[in-house]
This record gives structure tokens, C-alpha cells and sequence, in this order.
């Protein structure tokens, strides 16, 4: 439904998830731009424009892991959520995590999708086709208002 770049934040500590995130979505041939953010911190920094973010995009769609240090997916979540500014960006939780502890906890704060990260490379860029076909193809997504 968009016609400009969709902006992603990929929130991952671990660096060869990242570099497989970045291949499947070149591979999936949509035109984005991913940013990355290496835990919670990192993403609040990024999303409130501070320590070393000033110029950070604001993300039409999050993407992020569960299990990061200094602050969890599901803290970061609670916190998004809460925030007028950034609990209309979409966020999507792609982890290791099947346990469904984790699912319903995500879906409780307010997760817009909860998917379990595939374990084959194959099965990894078929996701992130499937992402892209859907919420950058199919679904309307909230922009935020001009300045005035």
C-alpha cells in the first residue's frame, strides 16, 4: 500500500540473526530500509532520538527478539505500549521462544504478531517474504501526523 522505502527497526543482539534478517529481507525484494538496534536500550535510544540517535527514522514496523541483555523484548514491549508517542508502530516478535508463557505475554501487551524464528535459512527468507507481503503490501500502516 505504500509507495516510499518501509522503515523497519530490528531489535537483535545476536549478530548472525541480524545478518540473516538483512539477507532474507534483500532477498525478499521490497523496497525498506533496516535500521538495528542491539537490545531495549538500544531501541528506546533509537526511537526517542537520543544518545547518538538524533537523526533515527521513525519505524513504520518493529521487528524484534525476545531474550536480549540489559533489557528484554517483553520489557521493551510493556514499555512501547505505554508510550503515546510509539504504541501505534507495529511491533512484531521474532524469537526463539515457543514457550507459550512467552506468546501469551506478548500478545497481552500488545504485540501485533508473535512468530517463531524458523531453523533453516530457507524457512527464514520465506518469513520475511511473507512479512513483506503482508504488512507492506497488504495493510494499511499509521504514519504519524505532519507538523503544522
Amino acid at each position: 500500500m505504500t509507495t516510499r522505502p518501509v522503515e523497519i527497526l530490528l531489535v537483535e543482539d545476536n549478530p548472525a540473526d541480524v545478518m540473516l534478517t538483512q539477507e532474507a529481507f534483500e532477498e525478499a525484494h521490497f523496497p525498506h530500509r533496516l535500521s538495528h538496534a542491539r537490545d531495549g536500550v538500544d531501541a528506546l535510544n533509537f526511537l526517542r532520538r537520543s544518545e547518538g540517535h538524533a537523526g533515527a527514522p521513525r519505524p513504520d514496523v518493529i521487528l524484534m527478539d525476545l531474550n536480549m541483555p540489559r533489557m528484554t523484548g517483553l520489557e521493551l514491549l510493556d514499555i512501547l505500549k505505554e508510550d503515546g508517542e510509539l504504541r501505534s508502530i507495529p511491533v512484531i516478535v521474532l524469537t526463539t521462544s515457543r514457550a507459550e508463557s512467552d506468546i501469551w505475554r506478548s500478545y497481552n501487551l500488545h504485540a501485533n504478531a508473535y512468530i517463531p524464528k524458523p531453523v533453516s535459512i530457507a524457512e527464514f527468507v520465506e518469513v520475511i517474504q511473507t512479512l513483506g507481503n503482508f504488512w507492506f503490501h497488504k495493510v494499511a500502516l499509521p504514519h504519524p501526523p505532519r507538523p503544522s
